[in-house]
């Protein structure tokens, strides 16, 4: 099956409601991911779809799913598990957009962090598709709050982000709770082992749908790098933001200390922008999102994993102020722009020691990215002076009541101004551009000799890659949130989190901590846990449990040491309250556990 096999949505003969609810979304054709997986969904195969945030996957399982359900039954009948809340959101949002003109189709949402009587009162009512995350459906299993006898249909999206998380044990629980005659959709942006693992065990022959890399990154984003010196960043970006008009930016950073910092200098500049990472509560999250979304920010600034889920398009451009540790990230990223057919531009800030990522980026995309010129100061000089003008005259052709206002320049002229005095102060007020340190220099670095050897590693270069994904953070004790564990290719987790008996140290002695404690990472706080070995517990466990309920991603997630009685696991410092507390009387795998600082 090709994507030239259909090329608009009638083709594939939908619902008229689905295709009026389509048209008024201002879906034209189907992207790929839609041609190709909503016939192999809807033939009843399962199905295996590979293929990333942005190139429509949502609609590609979501509309079948649409087309199954049989609103006259009052059961559950699709199941669609999500890694977060964002996206458990975002997907019961786009599925009450396509179903708006399909009568009787009820759609809930079933995650954390919100109110679980409520969404049992809804339950109870009768729903026909449940979007929610795997702790949380299981939650409601255990209740016998959600009933699966009915579901035809299940639905993992974005599995290998819930591998990630440690959910693995709670996804195949829900897996083995289904009925087998049911059709089953795994999307994943990659096939690691662990995917495949689940593939081979509850999938049934399934048809394999892959959106190849050349069709990763859209034609329509303008994809430009930057050679630039750290410390002049920011003042690049606004450059670009003012040259080019951008109303509506998202901003990637790789740690949450950035994110803060980038924020907090675009402020003192003026400009309208928030930061979203994961140190926000989800009330917080939801203010920002909001104020995005109604134009009142025009810069969002966040990490990866933050912006997973997120829902925005439209948007005029994505600057990468670090350029990504990992390619598919910055696949990720840019598809974040040039949406629905619309042009995007996506910018990446490229320092020194970031220029091995960039040519690492290209040869994953198979996509020449063309190296820009920065701005100089009088650029944007001139680009705010011709918009002030314009800005002006349209003011003046519009104005029908010019007369409260005329005295002003007569009463400047009184104190003592010309006119060129009066208008030259006016524009430099309204425009606000003013000389700074970076106005008259050169902010882009300078390729050395040691640039242009083969490896060449020079001294924040490629020798330290390993050590600053390891570390929480790098240089600057910085905590990297979107780093993956271990080996992209292999089971994520690898060693990381093995008892430190089975990583070849030099085993334990007993279980009254006689073996000597190595101190915590930097940034890192050691937590007790009164679950060992004889709970049966494993590390995933730990991490499932830990990233579930205090909401952060596993990744972060140090050392595991885990003995007969009792565990230490490390965490890093500014999430440790929120673990203590998420923690507190909760369980893991169906055991009480007491958690507390290590002594």
């Amino acid at each position: 099956m090709t994507t030239e096999t259909f090329q608009t949505f009638e083709e594939l003969g939908l619902n008229e409601n689905i295709l009026k609810a389509l048209q008024e979304m201002g879906f034209e054709k189907p992207s790929p991911i839609q041609a190709q997986g909503i016939p192999a969904v809807l033939q009843g195969s399962d199905v295996i779809g590979q293929a990333q945030t942005g190139t429509g996957k949502t609609a590609a399982f979501g509309i079948p799913v649409l087309e199954r359900i049989d609103p006259s039954v009052n059961a559950v009948q699709a199941l669609i598990l999500c890694p977060t809340r964002e996206l458990a959101v975002q997907v019961s949002e786009e599925l009450g957009r396509l179903s708006k003109f399909m009568r009787g189709v009820r759609i809930e949402a079933i995650y954390g962090g919100d109110s679980i009587d409520r969404q049992i009162r809804s339950l109870k009512k009768g729903v026909h598709i449940v979007v929610g995350t795997p702790g949380r459906v299981m939650d409601h299993m255990e209740r016998r709050t959600l009933k699966f006898d009915e579901v035809r249909m299940m639905v993992l999206d974005e599995a290998d982000e819930m591998l990630d998380m440690g959910f693995r044990e709670d996804i195949e629980s829900i897996l083995a709770d289904m009925p087998e005659d049911r059709q089953t959709i795994l999307f994943s942006a990659t096939m690691s082992k662990p995917i495949m693992s689940i593939t081979k065990r509850f999938l049934n022959d399934p048809t394999l749908i892959k959106v190849v890399r050349n069709e990763l990154t859209n034609q329509n984003i303008e994809q430009v790098y930057f050679e630039v010196k750290p410390q002049a960043k920011v003042e690049v970006m606004t450059r670009l933001i003012d040259m080019y008009h951008i109303k509506s930016l998202l901003v990637f950073c790789n740690t949450k200390r950035k994110v803060d910092e980038i924020v907090e200098d675009l402020q003192l500049r003026g400009y309208a922008s928030e930061g979203i990472h994961g140190d926000l509560r989800q009330q917080q999250r939801s203010n920002v999102m909001s104020k995005f979304k109604a134009g009142v920010t025009t810069i969002l600034v966040a990490t990866d994993v933050a912006a997973r889920g997120i829902d925005v398009s439209g948007l005029d451009g994505v600057i990468n102020y670090d350029i990504p540790m990992d390619e598919e990230y910055y696949v990720h990223r840019i598809g974040r722009t040039g949406r629905a057919g619309m042009s995007g531009k996506a910018f990446s800030l490229v320092a020194r020691d970031e220029k091995y990522r960039l040519k690492s980026i290209e040869g994953y995309t198979k996509v020449k990215i063309e190296k820009g010129v920065i701005p100089s100061f009088e650029d944007i000089v001139g680009v705010r002076k011709a918009r002030f003008v314009e800005n002006i005259s349209n003011s003046i052709k519009d104005s029908n009541d010019e007369e409260l206002y005329n005295d002003v320049l007569e009463m400047l002229h009184h104190s003592g101004f010309s006119t060129e005095q009066i208008v030259g102060a006016m524009a430099k007020q309204i425009m606000g551009v003013q000389k700074n340190e970076y106005s008259d220099s050169n902010l882009a670095w300078e390729e050395r000799r040691s640039d242009r050897r083969e490896g060449g590693n020079d001294r924040f270069g490629d020798d330290r890659r390993g050590r600053g994904d390891r570390r929480e953070g790098g240089r600057f004790g910085e905590r990297r949130e979107g780093s993956r564990f271990g080996d992209r290719g292999g089971d994520r987790g690898g060693d990381r989190y093995a008892p430190r008996g089975e990583r070849g140290d030099r085993g334990e002695r007993g279980d009254r901590g006689e073996r000597r404690q190595s101190t915590p990472e930097p940034g890192m706080t050691r937590l007790f846990l009164s679950l060992g070995r004889k709970d049966h517990i494993m590390p995933k466990d730990i991490v499932g449990a830990i990233a579930g309920e205090a909401n952060i991603p596993g990744k972060t997630i140090g050392a595991i040491d885990i003995y007969d009685k009792f565990t230490f696991v490390d965490v890093p410092e500014r999430d440790a309250r929120a673990v203590l507390r998420a923690m507190d009387g909760n369980t893991i795998k169906g055991k009480p556990v007491q958690i507390d600082i290590a002594k």
